[in-house]
This record gives structure tokens, sequence and C-alpha cells, in this order.
């Protein structure tokens, strides 16, 4: 074999290497969030992978969250809308049916990460 082509197949193998998930919201553990996520019973009214329970469908799905364009239908789906939502939505979303659970900022920045990794 030639070095171009050693080279060209180890940089096709470096690509190969499994890579732990960057978060898109800074100081968030995704694995935190999804415990989180379960722990505030989430999917009593949500379909949300990987997180136990009823799967509930009075919320929207959320196994594809971190795709969306949108929170709740208007809000630009960024990370510190997300921790705000999560956080008090009445208040981010007047008239939405999902209450505040009393999340703290650091609570809702490890559940924003796990939403962000559902795609």
């Amino acid at each position: 074999m030639t070095t171009g082509t050693l080279l060209v197949l180890a940089a096709l193998a470096s690509g190969c290497a499994k890579e732990e998930p960057v978060s898109r919201v800074a100081g968030g553990d995704p694995e935190r969030g999804r415990l989180l996520v379960q722990q505030y019973q989430c999917a009593a009214c949500h379909f949300i992978p990987e997180v136990q329970g009823p799967n509930g469908d009075a919320g929207p799905s959320l196994q594809s969250m971190g795709r969306l364009s949108y929170i709740a239908g208007s809000i630009p789906n960024q990370p510190e809308n997300m921790i705000r939502f999560l956080q008090n939505p009445p208040a981010v979303k007047p008239g939405t049916l999902m209450p505040a659970l009393g999340i703290t900022d650091d609570e809702a920045r490890h559940m924003a990460a796990f939403m962000y990794s559902l795609k």
C-alpha cells in the first residue's frame, strides 16, 4: 500500500470511533436529565423515548424534540428558552396546559440537555 492509501484508511478508521454526544446545553448532562424527566413523571402526559411511564398523549410526543424548530409550537427551540419553559411553562407560554412543577435552574439545564438528545 502507498502512504496516501494508508493515510486515507487511517482517516476513515478514525471516524468510526464512538464519540460521546456533545450537549447543546452548557453544563447539562443528558443522562441526569433523563432521570429527572422520569422523576418528574413527564411521561404521564408525553411520549418520551427512554423514559419509563404511561406514555401519555395529553401533551405532544417529545420523540424528536432535539430536531424541532419550536418549543410548544411557537417558542424558538434554543437552550435558554427550553430551560425557561421547563421551569415555568405558563409564564413563557400563557394558556399552556403544562404546569409549573418547581423545577430548579440546574434540573432544567439537565432536562433540556436530555431533550436535545432526542432526535
